[in-house]
This record gives C-alpha cells, sequence and structure tokens, in this order.
C-alpha cells in the first residue's frame, strides 16, 4: 500500500508540474515551444469543428465555424489544465491519508476553485490547498493577461491586411497591386509599401510563434486572411524583380525574404515539413509558366513595364516563388483561407497529419 501512495504522490506531482510547464510555454515564454497538452486540445476541438465542415462544402460555412475555432480552443484550454492539476492534487491527497479518491478529488476541486467547503485532516493538507488555489488563480490571471496582448497583435496584423484591400483589391492580387500602382504612377515607389511588409513579416513572424493561437484567428471580413495577404504582397515583390522593367529594388528583395522566414518559422512551429533549401527546378512550384505569362500580359496591358525576355523572367520569378510557396500553401490549407489567386485557390483544407504526410506534394508541381 505505502508504494502504491509513493507512486500516486509522484505521479500527482509531475501532473502539475507537467501541467504548470504547459501554461509557461503557452502563456509566458517569449518563444516559440509547441506544448502537447494545447497541441491536443487544439487538435481535438479542429476535428470537433470539421464535422460541422463536412456538412458545409461552401466557404461562407467553413468560415462562420472556423471564426470559433482559435477562441474555443482557449477557453477549453484553461478547465483542461484547471482539471489536470485538481487530478494531480486529488493523488497527492489520498496519497497522504486522504480516501476515497472521491473525498480527495473534492478536497482538491474545493482548494483549486477556492470554494473552501472541503478540507483535509492535516497540516500538509493545508498546504497543499494554499498551493492548489494559488496555482488556480494564477492559471486565471495568465489567461485574462494574455487576452489583451493577444488582441494587441492582432489589431495590427489586421490593419496592414485591410490596408491591402485599397491597393491589391479583395481577395488580394499581386497583379492587381501593381497595376494599381500604375494608374497612380507609384509602380517605382513601391519600396515604401516593401519596407512596410518587410517590418509586418517580422512582427507576424514574432507573434504567431509566441501567441500560436494567432494564426487561427481570422479576420472581421470573411474575405481577408493575413495568409493570402502575405502570398499577394511576396508574389508582388516576385514579379516586380523578375518581369518590371524598372531598376532592381533592394527593398523588395528584403521584403520576400523577410516573408518567406516569417512563414518557415510559423509553418515550423506545427512541424510540417518543407525544404529549407528550395531551388527551381529541382522543387517545382505551384503556379505555372501558363499563369505567369498571363499575368505579364496583363500588366503589360495596363502599361506596366515588362521584360521583354520572359524566359529569363519566369526562371527569376520561379526562383523567388520556390523559396515561399510550399509554406505559403500550407497556412492556407491550415487556417481554412479564404479563395485567393495563386495560393488558396489550389489547396485542399488538410489537417496538420496530412500536411505533415505530404499533401502538398502533389499541388506543388510545375503545371502545364
Amino acid at each position: 500500500m505505502l508504494v502504491l501512495q509513493v507512486v500516486a504522490f509522484v505521479a500527482g506531482f509531475a501532473l502539475v508540474v507537467f501541467t504548470l510547464i504547459s501554461a509557461i510555454r503557452t502563456f509566458v515564454l517569449a518563444r516559440a515551444a509547441p506544448d502537447w497538452i494545447t497541441s491536443v486540445v487544439f487538435r481535438n476541438v479542429r476535428r470537433i469543428l470539421s464535422l460541422g465542415m463536412r456538412h458545409n462544402p461552401g466557404y461562407a460555412q467553413r468560415d462562420r465555424i472556423m471564426a470559433f475555432y482559435a477562441p474555443v480552443g482557449l477557453l477549453v484550454l484553461l478547465p483542461v489544465w484547471l482539471f489536470l492539476v485538481a487530478l494531480g492534487f486529488s493523488a497527492m491527497y489520498w496519497a497522504t491519508g486522504i480516501t476515497p479518491w472521491t473525498e480527495a478529488f473534492t478536497v482538491s476541486g474545493s482548494s483549486l476553485l477556492t470554494l473552501g467547503f472541503a478540507r483535509g485532516d492535516f497540516f500538509l493538507h493545508t498546504i497543499f490547498a494554499f498551493i492548489e488555489a494559488t496555482i488556480g488563480l494564477i492559471l486565471v490571471a495568465l489567461l485574462i493577461a494574455y487576452l489583451p496582448t493577444m488582441y494587441s497583435a492582432f489589431s495590427r496584423r489586421e490593419l496592414a491586411v485591410t490596408l491591402l484591400e485599397v491597393r491589391a483589391g479583395s481577395p488580394p492580387s499581386a497583379v492587381e497591386m501593381l497595376i494599381r500602382h500604375q494608374r497612380i504612377g507609384g509602380i517605382k515607389r513601391l519600396g515604401e509599401s516593401w519596407r512596410m511588409w518587410e517590418s509586418w513579416f517580422a512582427e507576424v513572424q514574432e507573434s504567431h510563434t509566441s501567441l500560436a493561437s494567432l494564426v487561427f484567428f481570422r479576420s472581421p471580413d470573411a474575405k481577408h486572411s493575413w495568409v493570402t495577404a502575405s502570398g499577394a504582397v511576396l508574389d508582388a515583390a516576385s514579379i516586380t524583380l523578375a518581369a518590371v522593367d524598372i531598376p532592381f529594388d533592394p527593398d523588395a528583395a528584403l521584403c520576400i525574404r523577410s516573408g518567406f522566414l516569417a512563414l518557415r518559422r510559423i509553418t515550423a512551429f506545427f512541424g510540417i515539413p518543407f525544404n529549407r533549401e528550395p531551388s527551381y527546378p529541382d522543387e517545382p512550384i505551384s503556379v505555372s509558366r501558363t499563369e505567369f505569362d498571363a499575368a505579364c500580359e496583363t500588366l503589360r496591358e495596363a502599361d506596366v513595364p515588362i521584360k521583354a525576355d520572359l524566359d529569363a523572367a519566369w526562371r527569376d520569378f520561379a526562383g523567388w516563388r520556390v523559396n515561399y510557396d510550399r509554406v505559403l500553401l500550407a497556412l492556407c490549407s491550415l487556417t481554412v483561407a479564404p479563395p485567393a489567386p495563386w495560393s488558396s485557390d489550389r489547396v485542399q483544407y488538410w489537417s496538420i497529419g496530412q500536411l505533415r504526410e505530404g499533401a502538398l506534394d502533389e499541388v506543388c508541381r510545375v503545371r502545364e
């Protein structure tokens, strides 16, 4: 019996510590740190919501369902942590003399929720009750403190996404972005936009790995998405460098690098595989040469200066696009992004497990 009590006490203590580490990784640690409990909670919430999406094939219905994903996941996370802490302390109460298990759990729940209607018989149990009550208050306080920080980052992200509609239309299009700048005589002054989006990508990378639930928070407008906005800006910068007949703009190149690094690190956080050193044509892209030529023709008709050698322009564009092609499509699928050209228009909505198994392999190929 003594051995069983020791095992129960150690297991209960380990469960409490494991749960606290989960809360610290999710709410406090200022770096990307995937957590098992958080992953399990969000994965199962996603499975439940996916049942509703199976019977609602239209995007509008999927968007309404997915809008609840991140908020519900966060709200479920807190009671899961509290239950695990209560279970861990129940084992410690039982191991130190409070029997049966139902009575140990009652004392644990009363202490954790500071209800105070049940207590142990010994001073050690009183100490446990104080510690457990403190842990419960800390977990609730962490969630309350977490929400303003998260929504502040969300607001900054969405400001740029909303402003992009003015420059690139809705849904955002790289071709439309370049045409609109040409109409106002600003095709040669895109450097300001590239610098702004370079900073935006850096901030999104930091916030969406340290506050991972932000990845799944949807824009107020159902047609907007931080993922498709990223794709439109990166494609616009890639087309500018590859095909637009203006002097080389280093700000566009820096914007692309900032963008694909951000998308890669967010994708890596979820354990989705991708080639960290891709090269074209060894690794094909999801945009075909036909689509690229059609885009260049549309730009030329809008008086955007296009280089004469489209073969070289295509190779340069593919060389830029290959750096973010796969991760862009993976995030479009993961977040159930709204339809947008050259990004979410060519993916299905796969689960993380399917993405890890290489569901994008068939999509990421040259489309002739």
